[in-house]
């Protein structure tokens, strides 16, 4: 049993420096969010799509479109991933915060290191989406 356990100090400055990570945390998952709606979008079009008789031929002509929406969901859920693996480091930095606290260690350089590695991720993820959302409005996007 820890005889020597952090003061009320020691752990509230471990929370006003997870906050930034928390806040992060947050816009994470509303990215992630956005990025799924998105992503439901394209397969409910891609299922519409193919549901369509070939010998339809008013209508036929809109399943071109499916080699882009292929491509828009790859991209979708490439981004999706990256947003998910820095919301789990993110976690991981916050937690490794109040774990080194508690055990009094240095945890600068991890906790760095974790958040850079995080925003990296994050940034992987939003260049994804934006490839995704480019590739969305290149086109016109035809309705049956």
């Amino acid at each position: 049993m820890l005889t020597d356990t952090p003061t009320v100090t020691q752990l509230s400055q471990v929370i006003s420096q997870a906050a930034a990570p928390a806040f992060l945390l947050g816009a994470l998952a509303a990215f992630i969010a956005v990025l799924i709606s998105r992503l439901n979008r394209i397969i409910d079009r891609t299922i519409f799509l193919n549901g369509i008789p070939d010998n339809d031929a008013a209508r036929s002509r809109l399943k071109a479109d499916l080699p882009r929406l292929v491509r828009r969901a790859t991209m979708l859920n490439r981004a999706v991933f990256w947003a998910v693996v820095g919301s789990i480091l993110i976690s991981i930095l916050i937690v490794v915060a109040f774990v080194t606290a508690f055990f009094h260690l240095r945890h600068e350089h991890g906790v760095a290191v974790l958040f850079i590695v995080s925003l990296g991720a994050f940034t992987t993820s939003l260049v994804d989406f934006a490839r995704e959302v480019r590739i969305a409005l290149s086109e016109y996007d035809h309705h049956g």
